[in-house]
C-alpha cells in the first residue's frame, strides 16, 4: 500500500491542449485522425524510396530518414494522449514524463539536422552540379544522417539528467498533452538556473541547423539568380519549395515557443507544440509529393504494385 502511494505521488497529470472538455474532445478527434495519415503517409515516402531505384540518390534518402523521424516525432505523444482519453486518465509516471521528454528532445534535434542536411544537399546539387557526386557520396550521405542522430540524442541526454535530479512540488500538473522541459521546470520546488541554461544552450544547439540552412540558401538564390534562363529558376525554385515549406512550419513555431522567458509559458501555449509534434510531421508528405513528379510517380507505382497482388 505505501508503494502505491508513493508511486502515484510520483505521478504528473497531462492536462492537454487547451483545458477545456469541448476543446480537448476536439483535438482528440483531430489526434485520432492525424495520427494515422501521419503514420500512413511517412510509410509510404519509405516504401516508395526504397522500392524504387531511381530514387536511392542522396536527396531522396534524406527525405525517407525524415519521414522516419516525423513517424516516431508524432509516435512520442499522440498514442499516449489517446490511450489516457480513453483510460479517462491524464496520468503519465514519473519515468514515462523523462522517457517521453528525453526522446521529444532528440527526434525534434535529429528531425532539424536532418532538414539541414537536405538544405545542403540542395545547396551542393544547384551551386556545384558537377562536383555533386563527389560532395554528397553514399559515405558523406550516410555521415550526415548518422551525425543528426548523434547530435539529436547528445542534446537530450544532459537535460534528461538535469530534470531527473529535481525535486517536485505538491502541483504536478504539466501544462501540456505531453512531458516538455518548460512546463516540468516551473513545477520544480529545486533551484533550476542551471537547467534553464541548458535549455538556452540546447535552443542554439537546435539553431546551427536553422543557421545552415539560412546559408545554404543564400548560396542557392544567388546562383539561382544569375541564371539567365526563366526555366532554370524555376526548376530551382520548384525543387527547393518544398523544403523551405517545411522549414518555415517547422521553425516557426519552435523558434517562437522556446526562444522567450521560461516564466511566460502557460497552457494555452500547448496549442503551439501541436504544431510541430502532430501537424508537421503529417503535411510533409503531401508537401514532397505534390510538388514532386518523381515522387508522385513513384508512390503511383507503388500503388499499382500493391492493387495487382490483391487476391482476385
Amino acid at each position: 500500500m505505501t508503494e502505491e502511494n508513493q508511486s502515484s505521488a510520483l505521478d504528473f497529470i497531462l492536462l492537454g491542449v487547451s483545458g477545456h472538455q469541448e476543446q480537448e474532445t476536439l483535438f482528440l478527434i483531430l489526434f485520432l485522425f492525424m495520427y494515422p495519415i501521419t503514420v500512413t503517409g511517412n510509410l509510404l515516402i519509405i516504401l516508395a524510396i526504397c522500392c524504387n531505384s531511381r530514387l536511392h540518390n542522396p536527396m531522396y534518402l534524406l527525405l525517407a530518414n525524415l519521414s522516419f523521424v516525423d513517424i516516431f516525432l508524432s509516435s512520442v505523444t499522440i498514442p499516449k494522449t489517446l490511450v489516457n482519453y480513453l483510460l479517462h486518465s491524464k496520468a503519465i509516471s514519473f519515468g514515462g514524463c523523462l522517457t517521453q521528454m528525453y526522446f521529444m528532445i532528440a527526434l525534434a534535434n535529429t528531425d532539424s539536422y536532418i532538414l539541414a542536411a537536405m538544405a545542403y544537399d540542395r545547396a551542393v546539387a544547384i551551386t556545384r552540379p558537377l562536383h555533386y557526386t563527389t560532395i554528397m557520396s553514399p559515405r558523406a550521405c550516410v555521415l550526415l544522417v548518422v551525425g543528426s542522430w548523434v547530435v539529436g540524442n547528445a542534446n537530450a541526454v544532459p537535460h534528461t539528467l538535469l530534470t531527473a535530479r529535481l525535486s517536485f512540488c505538491a502541483n504536478k500538473e504539466v501544462a501540456n498533452f505531453y512531458c516538455d522541459a518548460a512546463p516540468l521546470l516551473k513545477l520544480s520546488c529545486s533551484d533550476i538556473h542551471f537547467n534553464v541554461k541548458m535549455m538556452y544552450v540546447g535552443v542554439g544547439v537546435f539553431s546551427v541547423p536553422l543557421l545552415c540552412i539560412i546559408i545554404s540558401y543564400v548560396r542557392v538564390f544567388s546562383t539561382v539568380l544569375r541564371v539567365p534562363s526563366t526555366k532554370g529558376v524555376r526548376k530551382a525554385f520548384s525543387t527547393c519549395g518544398s523544403h523551405l515549406t517545411v522549414v518555415s512550419l517547422y521553425y516557426g513555431t519552435v523558434m517562437g515557443m522556446y526562444l522567450r522567458p521560461l516564466t511566460s509559458y502557460s497552457l494555452k501555449d500547448a496549442s503551439i507544440t501541436v504544431m510541430y509534434t502532430a501537424v508537421t510531421p503529417m503535411l510533409n508528405p503531401f508537401i514532397y509529393t505534390l510538388r514532386n513528379g518523381d515522387m508522385k510517380a513513384a508512390l503511383g507505382k507503388l500503388c499499382s504494385k500493391r492493387i495487382s497482388l490483391k487476391p482476385t
